[in-house]
């Protein structure tokens, strides 16, 4: 990426430095050199050749996690953050002393038997609340008094308790405080409540227990290690087991694992074949059974164990891979399984991939808490001058906390209540916007967030997509076929299968519309077209995992009838298979008249479009990999005993494997370019001496103990030569309406996107081409798979010579960059216009948001919509569960005049300011629709400019300004009336205050005007009421409120001119700023 970007690991110790020696130095003493011990790879920079690894796995350290350029010592590190830090190390070592936690270990499980279990397992409870009884008063009070704001108001208002220090009412210090904290515990109390009932309910869930005496129903929460637990269809499987028994006759079943992995397509389960086989349900108990399993992890796409039943003769033994796994939080979507308990409650696979909800904390709020930082020293030094004024005479420390009470409002105590307040408004104004129906703010201390962000972290599957697929292009070579044309394929099919079951001679009726490079053909050459259409289509019909799924059956196997229209409805017909693209391409051969309606583990049907069946036995089934990027089968046909090998794949894989061609690359190419999904389609013919040579090969390489996975790749590649290549397919993934413009818009709003997705690196990158988000003028840089040290040091120097490109990057690889390199990586990947990490789980997508924060500053928010982006959205500053789009705008005013007390203060703090205050939530900088029109109007609220402390300053001034003026306005104008000067001065200030909000009000909205003139009334009404506070004193000083004197004109003209002095100049300052600096809004909305 850039070459600015020194990418070199810190060294551990300036003891242990690499010398870089060039040239015959080199030769003579190896390329790199360590004083105390051998060549290690921190010590290295990153840019180096390849020579200069040692293949010595002991030499790959893993290098610190944060990395700072330059560490802060002393008393300097300590002020800047060390004394949180200590805090922090002191409260986690506290409370993993107190709470030991167990070591995860590897178990063998007892098929029915939990109390032979040798250690004692968590509960399988689901526990979503962040406090209990005891813990949520202090947890919530802790929340609030962290922020050194509300700690501020706490001590103030406690000091009034010590006689000595009592300056006011306390009353004035309580009523705002306790009405925040009142608002901020309730709140609390009910998202607590609402998490209880939903972890209640969990919980509560029944499911059937097998016993010994039979069924018994047990609660979720009381299923334990061991057990053998039924889960019915469309229920929820309540912890990770394995899968023994179903009621399928295939002995497979589907799940739906949406809320996992986030993918909606259904997984194939496969029950473990000795206890499928037994002859009924109660034979489990019957038997002498185990099952091995690893240790609890992490990752949800693996799984390591074994089954062994010792009481036969000999013992069987099983291996257990991730197809026999039924994991916590997936749903049963066909037939009823029977599974054995093996992992319960926190060490289920979902909960270890969920993160706990930590309480978000909006920038603003920092930022504040910032500003009251330097307020309060400023509050400090100015009691220091006063009590240095007074001569430091008698109890001068007393009489400093005094000052530094008399001065507390220049912190406002009605910030907290504005800022609370005007955030509930903007949570209410996202609910009602027309825009986004249905949305809901879960969390009401954020809104304002959302126009502060600048990495948008997204999940792709629902989010991004609606994970359709529809076919859209069918290419033989010579002709190419699209959804315009898809009538022709149908008449196609319909001639050759009419021709197969009855042979004409003639040539075959091919419908109308041929296109024009096939006007001039021959009656031959169409016949050709036509048994070429056929073969594709065949093929596309039977090379997959797909499994017809009829309404109201257990599954497709039990119909067994040769009469396919008695037992076959095309109406309660429904396709199954793990992945959507295998979905869309066999609806589409059942559109052109070619179907599948039956299949079980050994056969597969198709019905032609004449009604006839075709049967077809399968022989292999090759499964897709990540690595090998293409699946084969070979079936055997019923009729004619043609045994034949079909394949589809990537074209990568592809391209070296069919016979050669002049056409496939650049075909590729231009569908890829329309952003739809390719597959190549080849097929083999084979003999019968051909199979049998080839299955004996095949017995034997599965037999194998040592390098299994490459000895079977080997002999399945001995097939893979000089195949018929028969068509390319394209496919194309449904985005969302509009994500393409919004992608472009948040772009230009100099937003960066991340994509985090679960699904395989071809198709997000296919999904990162046809959404935009990466443009098409750019480079993609595909990470190559790394597994060790030395070859991510290489592929990072691969990927740093390149400019300006967008980054694709698997979990696997980014796993092991970021333990060795995680600050190289991600100073990088910032640098990208765009980002994609495939194949994530939940936690590494939690991961790389906490990263993001840690190594930018910056705001992230995330989006997704299952239950794999949850720990995602929690780790995010701002998370986003709904779809739709919105720019928002905050500005929150404040000012404060440490001038008064009693109740013009609270009153000051309330009903006489509050409401202009409050109603600048309703102020906006320019019209929504400009907002859309000119996104990159966004880029300056990232860079927070309102409230800076540059910002924070004129304010500052502006306020010791305007305090100057009102106070000897009023002793120069009111000399031989002073003891009036509190309701003389008292009155300009609400009027300088007022006139301030209109000052900053950018757009006047009608709500606006009416809370400047109720504040306005609100005081003149309160003055009948409150005249023993305009006078020099209290009531037992005599003096009170002179009506007929706040009448006169000559008390108004005053008033009006102390007001006018305050406010004009700034009125002036400001027209002339916007006059000839303008704000890049105000360009566009004049």
């Amino acid at each position: 990426m850039a070459d600015g970007i020194p990418l070199r690991p810190v060294p551990r110790s300036s003891q242990r430095r690499a010398a870089y020696y060039s040239g015959a130095a080199a030769q003579r003493h190896g390329r790199y050199q360590v004083e105390d011990e051998s060549s290690h790879l921190d010590e290295m920079p990153l840019m180096m050749s390849e020579e200069g690894f040692e293949n010595d796995e002991s030499d790959y350290h893993t290098l610190p996690r944060a990395r700072i350029a330059q560490r802060r010592r002393g008393l300097e590190w300590f002020i800047c953050g060390g004394w949180k830090f200590l805090c922090t190390s002191c409260s986690e070592w506290l409370l993993n002393a107190c709470r030991r936690r167990k070591e995860l270990k590897a178990r063998t499980v007892w098929l029915g038997c939990p109390e032979k279990c040798e250690e004692k397992y968590p509960k399988n409870t689901i526990k979503n609340q962040k406090y209990n009884i005891f813990t949520f008063i202090p947890g919530v009070l802790y929340e609030q008094f962290k922020f050194f704001l509300n700690l501020y108001f706490l001590v103030v208002s406690c000091s009034q308790f010590v006689p000595a220090l009592k300056i006011g009412y306390l009353y004035t210090y309580w009523a705002p405080l306790g009405f925040v904290l009142t608002v901020t515990v309730v709140r609390e109390a009910v998202d607590e409540f609402r998490r209880y009932k939903r972890d209640k309910e969990m919980n509560s869930q029944l499911y059937s227990k097998l016993t010994v005496r039979g069924k018994v129903q047990v609660k979720s929460s009381d299923i334990q290690v061991g057990d053998l637990i039924i889960v019915e269809k469309n229920q929820r499987i309540p912890s990770d087991m394995v899968f023994l028994r179903t009621s399928e006759k295939t002995g497979s079943c589907f799940i739906r694992t949406d809320q996992l992995d986030g993918e909606t397509d259904w997984k194939l389960k496969v029950a473990v074949s000795c206890t499928q086989r037994l002859p009924a349900l109660g034979d489990l108990f019957s038997i002498s059974a185990y099952v091995y399993a690893q240790k609890p992890q992490l990752d949800i796409h693996s799984f390591e164990g074994t089954f062994t039943r010792e009481d036969s003769d000999p013992a069987v033994h099983e291996s257990l891979s991730i197809e026999n796994t039924l994991w916590a939080s997936t749903v049963v979507a066909s037939g009823t399984v029977i599974g054995v308990v093996i992992y319960t409650g926190k060490e289920t696979r979902s909960v270890m991939n969920t993160s706990n909800p930590k309480n978000k904390v909006g920038l603003l709020d920092l930022e504040l808490n910032q500003l009251t930082k330097a307020l309060f020293l400023a509050l400090v030094a100015l009691s220091v001058v006063m009590v240095t004024l007074q001569g430091f005479v008698g109890p001068w420390y007393r009489n400093l906390f005094r000052f530094l009470l008399l001065f507390s409002y220049i912190i406002p105590i009605s910030l907290r209540v504005n800022l609370d307040m005007g955030k509930a408004a903007y949570g209410w104004m996202i609910m009602r916007d027309e825009q986004i129906p249905g949305t809901v703010v879960r969390t009401s201390t954020i809104p304002e967030e959302l126009g502060r962000l600048v990495y948008l972290l997204t999940d792709k599957t629902g989010t991004l997509t609606q994970n359709e697929m529809i076919f859209k292009r069918l290419h033989l070579g010579t002709v190419s076929y699209g959804t315009d044309t898809m009538d022709e394929i149908q008449s196609h099919i319909v001639s050759s299968y009419s021709q197969a079951a009855v042979p004409a001679a003639g040539g075959s009726s091919s419908g109308p519309g041929c296109t024009p490079r096939r006007a001039q053909a021959a009656p031959k050459v169409r016949r050709s077209v036509s048994s070429r259409v056929q073969e594709a289509v065949k093929a596309l019909a039977l090379c997959h995992n797909v499994t017809p799924v009829y309404e109201g059956r257990a599954g497709a196997a039990d119909t067994e009838d040769a009469e396919v229209d008695q037992d076959f409805s095309d109406d309660s017909r429904a396709y199954q298979a793990s992945s959507p693209d295998e979905v869309a391409l066999v609806q589409w051969t059942e559109s052109v008249g070619l179907t599948l309606v039956s299949r079980d583990l050994t056969s597969m049907q198709l019905k032609t479009p004449a009604g006839h069946i075709l049967t077809y036995y399968i022989l292999q089934i090759f499964p897709f990999t990540s690595e090998s990027k293409r699946m084969g089968i070979i079936v055997r046909e019923e009729a004619s005993g043609d045994i034949t090998f079909y394949m589809k794949g990537a074209d990568v894989a592809m391209a070296t494997i069919v016979q050669y061609n002049d056409w496939l690359e650049e075909e590729c190419g231009n569908m890829a370019r329309e952003g739809l999904r390719t597959l190549v389609v080849a097929k083999k013919s084979l003999t019968e001496e051909q199979y049998q040579d080839f299955e004996s090969r095949y017995n034997q390489a599965k037999l194998s103990i040592h390098d299994r996975t490459l000895k079977v790749a080997a002999v399945v590649e001995s097939l893979e030569r000089e195949m018929e290549l028969l068509c390319l397919t394209g496919v194309e993934d449904q985005l969302q309406a509009d994500v393409r413009p919004t992608l472009e818009m948040l772009r230009n709003a100099g937003i960066k996107i991340w994509m985090l997705t679960g699904d395989k690196l071809e198709t997000a990158t296919c999904i990162a081409k046809s959404s935009h988000l990466v443009s098409r003028t750019q480079d993609i840089h595909i990470f190559r798979p790394v597994s060790t040290r030395g070859e991510a040091h290489l592929e990072l120097n691969a990927f740093r010579r390149k400019h300006d490109c967008a980054l694709v990057i698997s979990g696997d690889s980014l796993e092991v960059c970021l333990k060795y390199y995680e600050h190289e990586l991600v100073e990088l990947a910032c640098q990208c216009p765009a980002v994609v990490c495939c194949r994530c789980s939940p936690t590494q997508k939690a991961h790389i948001v906490k990263l993001l924060q840690h190594h930018t500053g910056r705001r992230t928010c995330a989006i997704g919509d299952g239950g794999n982006d949850v720990s995602m959205i929690q780790a995010a500053d701002c998370g986003i569960g709904i779809e739709g789009k919105a720019v928002f705008s905050s500005v929150f005013y404040f000012a404060s005049v440490p001038l008064y007390q009693g109740f013009l203060m609270v009153g000051y703090a309330t009903i006489y300011t509050m409401f202009p205050v409050f109603s600048l939530v309703l102020d906006q900088d320019v019209k929504p629709e400009m907002a859309l029109l000119y996104p990159e109007l966004y880029k300056d609220l990232t860079k927070g400019r309102s409230l800076s402390f540059k910002t924070f300053l004129i304010w500052v001034l502006i306020s010791i300004y305007q305090g100057g003026i009102l106070m000897y306005g009023a002793l120069l104008l009111f000399e031989s009336e002073f003891v009036h000067v509190v309701a003389i001065s008292f009155t300009a200030l609400i009027l300088t205050e007022l006139l301030m909000v209109a000052l900053t009000i950018r757009t006047w909205h009608w709500l606006m005007v009416v809370a400047e003139f109720l504040s306005l009334g609100c005081y003149v009404a309160s003055l009948a009421f409150l005249n023993e506070y305009f006078g020099i004193g209290r009531v037992s000083f005599g003096a009170f409120l002179d009506v007929a004197f706040i009448t006169t004109v000559t008390f108004l003209w005053k008033v009006s001119a102390i007001t006018l002095v305050s406010c004009l100049p700034l009125y002036i300052l400001k027209y002339l700023k916007r006059k000839f600096s303008p704000p890049s809004y105000s360009k566009l909305t004049s």
